[in-house]
């Protein structure tokens, strides 16, 4: 148990320890395209949010009237829960704009990291990156996809609905934290399945990562800046402790 604890902090850690890391030489450079169209698609998300947990409330409490006292806290519940839905969703969403840049921000960091060049700067090996990583994206798409629509099924089944919010958080952790490692480990060639396979072995470390990014997701403003030092935490916790074990 108390292992368990101390890999949730150390993987906790690892994502904060992408603050940091952006504002880096050679490093910063990067982060400036995915907070740009982060900053452009956060803004849109938040008001079309709002709307959506306005409908669904009205439409919520009309259904069920005799429990108005309880309204505030439901409100709360569906709030959190509405948020996390069509963040987890957006971040999917951004990432596939963003993926090329992404991936050369998690050479930039280990390049940093470990003070070896990953590859040459070679346009073409850098075109052949963005490629993978474009593909890596579809792939985790269809991943999540097939997902999503299981989970959404909570927030509609009666009394279960109410911790519909909770399981979301903890899947949309163990989703975002697969989403961020997949940069630096496609780096290495390291495929989809085989991904799966390193992060689910580091079960308590990946957790932690994912809570982390998860609440700064839910931050307004510092919600601006979740691609960069994802990116530039998974590709840390990937150096510090997967590509290590293995």
């Amino acid at each position: 148990m108390k292992h368990s604890v101390n890999e949730f902090k150390r993987g906790f850690s690892y994502f904060l320890s992408g603050f940091a890391l952006i504002f880096k030489p050679k490093i910063r450079f990067y982060t400036i395209i995915p907070l740009l169209i982060n900053i452009i698609l956060f803004t849109i998300v938040i008001f079309h949010t709002f709307n959506i947990l306005e409908n669904f409330i009205t439409a919520f409490q009309a259904q069920l009237r005799w429990i108005e006292w309880l309204i505030w806290l439901i409100r709360i519940v569906f709030f959190i829960g509405i948020s996390i839905v069509v963040f987890f969703c957006f971040s999917i969403f951004a990432n596939i704009i963003s993926a090329p840049f992404n991936v050369l921000l998690a050479k930039a960091v280990e390049e940093k990291l470990t003070g070896m060049q990953l590859q040459s700067n070679n346009k073409k090996l850098s075109l052949n990156l963005i490629i993978v990583s474009m593909r890596s994206e579809f792939r985790k798409l269809i991943y999540f996809s097939i997902r999503i629509p299981i989970l959404l099924l909570l927030f509609l089944i009666p009394i279960i609905n109410i911790i519909a919010p909770l399981v979301w958080f903890v899947f949309s952790s163990w989703m975002i934290a697969i989403e961020y490692c997949d940069y630096p480990m496609s780096n290495h060639d390291i495929v989809f399945e085989k991904q799966r396979e390193k992060l689910a072995e580091n079960r308590q470390l990946i957790y932690g990562f994912g809570v982390g990014a998860m609440l700064l997701t839910l931050i307004p403003i510092l919600n601006f800046i979740i691609i960069p030092v994802s990116v530039a935490g998974a590709t840390s916790m990937y150096i510090g402790s997967i590509k290590r074990e293995h």
